[in-house]
């Protein structure tokens, strides 16, 4: 999920460079607050913070994966998908500026509502493909998800970004392959 949330700070942060003529980066992984109910993100910048992570069971594969790998039949347990939920918030001093590095967010965005390795050859290539999704929120959410983060709310918006798949490479049994099938019937 690290990986996921720096590679889309790159990216927003080659875009803002692109568009606004910007030399630092002004998207950064972070926390939106402290422990202290402080604003953890640097002053004039944007905070991409996971703020929850739901597992897809609509695409959830309930079969065990097998594999041959170097000779051995390996058995693996399916992967998990997982959407991630990220928020996006604007702290600058000036609530214009706040409003026109957003409205940079939403655009860019916008224009990638798909990322894939093919595409985007710094995703990597154990990761498919990205969905990025705005989510729609109401008044009562937008202010549980700023009571529970703890802070005072900024502009911000927030995206489901599905298809994030993980596998642990664990070998949970591990058997010779099967080479031969016999025909033989052993009778009781």
């Amino acid at each position: 999920m690290d990986r996921i949330l720096d590679f889309l700070a790159a990216e927003l942060n080659a875009y803002l460079r692109a568009r606004t003529g910007l030399l630092s980066d002004k998207v950064k992984p972070s926390s939106i607050v402290d422990e202290a109910g402080k604003y953890a993100m640097d002053d004039d910048s944007i905070g991409l913070a996971l703020i929850n992570v739901e597992e897809d069971r609509v695409v959830k594969n309930q079969l065990k994966d097998y594999k041959i790998r170097e000779g051995r039949h390996i058995v693996t347990q399916p992967e998990l998908k997982l959407n991630l939920f990220v928020m996006c918030a604007a702290n600058f001093k000036k609530y214009d500026q706040s409003l026109k590095y957003l409205t940079h967010v939403l655009t860019f965005f916008q224009a990638r509502p798909v990322f894939t390795p093919e595409t985007y050859p710094g995703l990597g290539s154990d990761i498919t493909r990205l969905v990025i999704e705005l989510q729609k929120l109401n008044y009562d959410q937008l202010n549980q998800i700023w009571a529970f983060i703890g802070g005072k709310q900024l502009p911000s918006v927030v995206y489901r970004i599905g298809m994030v798949s993980l596998q642990d490479e664990s070998e949970i049994n591990v058997q010779p392959p099967i080479t031969r099938i016999s025909k033989e019937l052993h009778s009781v």
